[in-house]
């Protein structure tokens, strides 16, 4: 995995520039501590960090190549996992190889197949090439929007970078905030409408777009999109394939040239991808799976079941790493530690985000760095499968905006008078809202509550899933470790978009054709579990590190915090009993501690950033 960055300029010679790229190149260390490169043309400059994860001498970039006089070069972030199948294709038109690595097939695909390529490759990955014959630069993103890619264009120059950060470095970008910028980070945040970079004229490569710019302008393709059929297999058939797809999306992303181990919760999914990888390395015999989980000080004392969280993890951790005979490894935080980490997940997602949720995914990362490069996780299996709250509950299902952001009213309160006025958030979010289910691909004649979850389904691919995959690849990649995620391959998320509710809700239970797809793989008492999602703090003292924090920031005159909200509603706020207000700020998991801690989290990016407002 890496950190790509570049500059295309129509007029001036970028030959000459390499300090500016060097600096934007510099701040993508983290997602790549184990090489550099760089390549400058009159035309394009191209920046490159790299993590090894396959092929150590034979993937270095920016790679160049050259097939029948055609000559391109690029910069890549991602892993493919068709590799061997591609290079067989390629190997018979008449291509040849210097390694074993993705990069070079990625790069000899664009040769043979042109912008065409993306529609052939399974994996994740953003990538910009420089086509020496057609002059243009040509950059794509992975269908489910895995890995990051933004740009920007000013006057005759382009650029393009994995993160905001690198973008930043450039004279030319300035961290500046318009009205959209602003609703962007106080009605929407966590979550960020696909494609806006949130800073002014900022943007981001929608999942599953590619993009070719010439002297004439850019023009954007949408390459893949969701297609809704009538689902004609039965239930063995269905099951079938379900089981056939996940095991084969994971069989192919353990494949590495180094260590590779699993996130195991208890829960369903990073069990069924720990199952799998485990039974893989046995018949490989590649030694010991490792496993790892997270926990934190005290939570065992503070626990609190509820719908959203029924159980602790623990035990069912140690059920399956029994059962499947990993070596398992339960990473504790303390508070402190916490709170010390939530300006670096700032700084990590160049937004202020999921608070503790990002800093505890950071921790635990930077750890299991020390053991391994790269971990399958479980994550989009609640998009994809339907595991969700909102998918089940009717006054969610139909609640008429984001389910997971009902709170839009209560968010815009916080605001000043004035910002109220300007940004107007509830109107904004649905906008944005509205926008989304234009989208949706209908099928003609279906039910109308078939039709309404085809659209939940649609808004938590769209939306909540790319705010947890935002989530992953930045605090994974802060920490230089690879986070595979099996469950967005595309074949999956294709098959089960058209599988009907009922197959899907098998048994009566939420994921049920999952549960039944995966039978004989675990135990029952795992396989049956009721979900849980991530596991976060329960500690009253990390509630009441991010309350003081909030109120030192209130009581600061000079925050450039305190003119964009309204500071005595917030201050009341803070002076409530966090647990018992429960102010539902994000999805399942954020709640008044989580605001706390976000508007803190805003306040330190605000300062950092040196982020301007643009009237």
């Amino acid at each position: 995995m890496c950190g790509i960055t570049g500059w295309l300029d129509w007029e001036k010679d970028l030959s000459q520039e390499r300090p500016v790229l060097q600096a934007m190149t510099a701040c993508l260390n983290n997602r790549g501590p184990d090489a550099e490169g760089f390549w400058l043309h009159p035309r394009v400059a191209f920046g490159h960090r790299r993590l090894v994860v396959v092929d150590p001498t034979g993937g270095k970039q920016p790679m160049s190549a050259i097939h029948r006089k055609h000559a391109c070069t690029m910069v890549y972030n991602g892993e493919l996992y068709n590799t061997e199948d591609l290079r067989q294709e390629l190997l018979a038109a008449g291509h040849t190889f210097l390694s074993h690595s993705d990069t070079e097939v990625l790069l000899h695909a664009y040769l043979e197949w042109g912008p065409d390529c993306v529609e052939r490759l399974n994996g994740i990955f953003a990538f910009a090439i420089w086509d020496e014959r057609a002059h243009h630069l040509f950059l794509a993103r992975d269908r489910m929007g895995v890995k990051p890619l933004f740009y920007a264009q000013r006057g005759s120059s382009f650029l393009f970078a994995s993160e905001l950060k690198s973008l930043l470095a450039h004279p030319e970008i300035k961290p500046v905030l318009s009205r959209e910028g602003l609703a962007e980070v106080f009605a929407l945040s966590p979550a960020r409408t696909p494609g806006h970079g949130v800073f002014q004229n900022v943007h981001e490569v929608r999942p599953g777009y590619s993009l070719i710019v010439t002297p004439n302008g850019i023009r954007k393709h949408r390459y893949w999109k969701l297609v809704s059929q009538p689902h004609s297999d039965d239930l063995r058939t269905t099951t079938e394939r379900v089981r056939e797809l996940v095991t084969d999306s994971i069989h192919r992303q353990l494949v590495a040239d180094v260590p590779v181990s699993t996130l195991l919760s208890g829960g369903l999914d990073s069990s069924v991808i720990t199952a799998v990888a485990a039974s893989s390395f046995k018949e490989q015999q590649r030694g010991i799976l490792h496993t790892y989980s997270i926990d934190y000080v005290d939570n065992a004392r503070h626990f609190q079941s509820s719908s959203f969280q029924p159980d602790e993890d623990a035990p069912y951790v140690k059920i399956v790493s029994d059962y499947l005979g990993t070596e398992h490894r339960t990473i504790t935080f303390d508070t402190a530690e916490l709170i010390d980490a939530l300006r670096t997940a700032t700084l990590a997602r160049d937004l202020p985000g999921m608070a503790d949720i990002d800093a505890s995914l950071y921790l635990f990362c930077r750890e299991i760095k020390k053991e391994t490069t790269v971990v399958l996780s479980g994550e989009c299996a609640d998009e994809v499968f339907g595991g969700y709250p909102w998918f089940h509950r009717d006054e969610l299902l139909h609640a008429g905006t984001f389910p997971w952001a009902k709170a839009t009213r209560e968010r815009a309160s916080w605001l000043s008078p004035e910002l109220q006025d300007w940004v107007k958030p509830e109107a904004y979010v649905a906008q944005r809202y509205e926008e989304t289910l234009d989208e949706v691909p209908q099928l003609p004649g279906e039910d109308p509550l078939e039709a309404r979850r085809r659209e939940m389904f649609y808004l938590n691919l769209s939306w909540f899933m790319n705010t947890l995959l935002d989530r992953k690849d930045r605090m994974s990649m802060a920490a230089s470790l690879e986070a595979r995620v099996p469950f967005c391959d595309h074949r999956i998320v294709e098959y089960v978009w058209n599988i009907p509710w009922q197959l899907k809700m098998h048994g009566n239970r939420e994921k049920g054709i999952l549960r039944k797809a995966m039978e004989g793989y675990l135990p029952d008492e795992v396989l049956y579990r009721k979900k849980s999602p991530y596991p976060k703090t329960h500690n009253p003292a990390y509630t009441e590190a991010v309350r003081s924090w909030l109120l030192e920031i209130l009581n600061d005159s000079s925050s450039p915090l305190l003119p964009l909200i309204d500071v005595p509603t917030i201050r009341r706020i803070a002076n409530l009993d966090a647990e018992a207000s429960g102010i539902p700020f994000f999805g399942q998991l954020m709640s008044t501690p989580q605001l706390f801690a976000y508007l803190g989290q805003l306040d330190f990016w605000l300062r950092e950033y040196h982020v301007a407002i643009q009237h």
